[in-house]
């Protein structure tokens, strides 16, 4: 987890906020720091198997920064940090194209309408040719782009570092509409990724709210404060909302750091159900659950149209588990040394653990057919496959 100042050197009252936060992370080594859960020998009740993997290189930066996998059809699409895009055969993991964009790519890939969108440190946003990696089109924003755009109704919807939701034309790029919250003095260092929603792009803050727009000119059509800032400090008031917000049928699901976990209704913002929560990957859904990857690495399922709790598992506590995802009756997290641990999905019991490298995974699986793909921070790509239960 990173903290991103706004303007710091510009603002004292940031200034003495970041020397607070050098005095917490230097304290006495009497302070102890709860470390993550051992992994223990585990009785392996389904098998999985690495399809494939492949690599898109680059040397990691010391920040996180929002470089996941995006899938269209039968290709999936990864950037490493060093500029180049790779579109690999979904089902082999066969090199398809790599194109070079010769930018800081920090945010992205999405994926859609024929094109594939990454975003870079300095707001340069680049489209390309999803068959054939050829450039589409270039533009820039004016803030650093830190996560993936989402793509639909010939518009790409990008996040921006400051506070901005920006609405592309697909066909060549020109901004349609810009719209923003406001930005906190302090807050993670993270950007939602934007989801589209029928004719709204929704996306969440770091002011614990989310904010639906008409996809036609930006119009806000609602907004729903999922948590409100609360407490004395900067560092006691962040709740913000990292991770997509997820749509499923007429509902949205959206969890904050130090917050709450909500479901929304698409239509109008009223929040059906609400549940204290902190996190700040994320969370996935299916039929019947919400299931949530906490700050502390617990992962817990929420019923989906009660907002009970029905299971919590506590095992990788500590191991700072990427969001989860649902695939054949499981759900999938990756830990801090790159091991991803599935759950079952009724029960939230273990039943398998396979390695992705031993790096962190910071951003997002994506589920796409039977393969569940994941990318660590040093950019190697991982894709798994449930084959059978055991005996």
């Amino acid at each position: 987890m990173t903290f991103r100042p706004r303007d710091a050197r510009r603002n004292p009252v940031i200034l003495g906020l970041l020397f607070a936060l050098a005095l917490v992370a230097g304290c006495s080594k009497k302070d102890k720091v709860d470390p993550p859960a051992e992994l223990t020998k585990l009785r392996e009740t389904i098998k999985v198997q690495k399809a494939w993997s492949a690599s898109v290189g680059g040397s990691a930066p010391k920040l996180r920064l929002g470089l996941g996998v995006a899938v269209e059809g039968d290709r999936a699409f990864a950037a490493g940090h060093d500029g180049d895009v790779f579109a690999y055969d979904l089902k082999t993991g066969k090199q398809l194209w790599r194109a070079q964009t010769r930018v800081r790519v920090a945010g992205g890939p999405g994926a859609g309408q024929g094109i594939v969108v990454v975003g870079a440190t300095y707001g340069d946003v680049i489209a390309l040719d999803s068959a054939t990696g050829a450039v589409k089109w270039k533009t820039r924003v004016n803030s650093e782009i830190l996560s993936a755009p989402a793509i639909g109704h010939d518009f790409v919807v990008l996040r921006s570092g400051d506070g901005r939701v920006h609405a592309l034309a697909v066909g060549d790029g020109k901004l349609a509409w810009s719209a923003e919250q406001p930005v906190p003095k302090l807050s993670l260092r993270g950007v939602a990724i934007p989801a589209i929603a029928g004719d709204l792009a929704v996306s969440g803050f770091d002011n614990g709210r989310v904010m639906a727009l008409s996809l036609r000119d930006g119009a806000t059509a609602w907004e729903a404060v999922v948590a409100p800032p609360s407490g004395r400090t900067e560092l006691e008031r962040l709740v913000d909302i990292d991770s997509a917000v997820q749509v499923v049928e007429d509902d949205l699901y959206a969890v904050t750091f130090q917050g709450r976990v909500a479901r929304i209704a698409r239509d109008t913002g009223q929040i059906w159900w609400a549940r204290d929560l902190s996190s700040y990957r994320g969370l996935a859904v299916d039929e019947d659950g919400v299931y949530v990857s906490t700050a502390d690495g617990q992962v817990v399922k929420i019923g989906r149209r009660t907002g009970v709790e029905m299971w919590r598992q506590d095992v990788l506590k500590n191991r700072r588990l990427s969001a989860p995802a649902v695939i054949g009756g499981q759900v999938a997290v990756a830990d801090l040394k790159g091991y991803v641990h599935f759950l079952d999905a009724a029960t939230g019991t273990v039943t398998a653990r396979v390695s992705s490298g031993s790096k962190p995974v910071s951003n997002p699986p994506v589920v796409a057919q039977d393969l569940v793909l994941f990318m660590n921070d040093a950019g190697q790509l991982s894709a798994f496959r449930i084959v059978s239960p055991r005996s």
